[in-house]
């Protein structure tokens, strides 16, 4: 693949804002009290939400379904790539809920997807027709910039839960 001086363009604003909002979501993680982790209050428990936030991270910046691997620390029965796990419910076909990670797992998940962002996105044709995943018929940018702003959906949810539950807030990272 011949690199165009556009491609490369998108490559560092796409590093730039993954690291971002990466940063934010370690933060969020971070900061959570111990009896917020996994705190019942919300039908998805924090841990929960980090957990899925960084699959789909992670997910989504390959160059397709085929590339990925699951994480080292990943557990049968925590992730699906079509829906979260939930609790018991007579009517959902969603698996039980797995024993929940802990902060050191969740953060252990973080460094890795944080750490290859660079590979990562230097292996995506970033100018592609096509995502890479069949359900989702857009181009590889336009799929990049939706697995982004999924990121920071999910550090916006914990950084809410954080503010409620701890008066503690999360720092804007603009660019990283």
């Amino acid at each position: 693949m011949i690199e165009t001086d556009a491609a490369a363009a998108i490559r560092r604003a796409l590093k730039s804002q993954y690291r971002a909002a990466l940063a934010m979501l370690g933060q969020a993680i971070r900061l959570c009290p111990e009896e917020v982790w996994e705190a019942r209050e919300h039908k998805n428990a924090f841990w929960r939400v980090a957990y899925h936030t960084l699959f789909f991270a992670h997910f989504y910046i390959q160059p397709d379904e085929a590339a990925f691997r699951p994480w080292k620390g990943h557990r049968a029965g925590s992730q699906y790539p079509d829906a979260i796990a939930g609790p018991p419910d007579p009517e959902s076909d969603l698996p039980l809920l797995p024993e929940p990670y802990s902060r050191a797992e969740v953060l252990d998940y973080w460094r890795f997807c944080e750490g290859m962002v660079d590979d990562a996105v230097d292996a995506l044709d970033v100018l592609g027709r096509e995502s890479g995943f069949s359900w989702y018929p857009i181009p590889k940018l336009d799929h990049q910039l939706v697995n982004i702003r999924h990121i920071q959906h999910g550090a916006a949810q914990l950084a809410d839960r954080l503010r409620a539950a701890a008066d503690a807030g999360i720092d804007w990272v603009g660019a990283g």
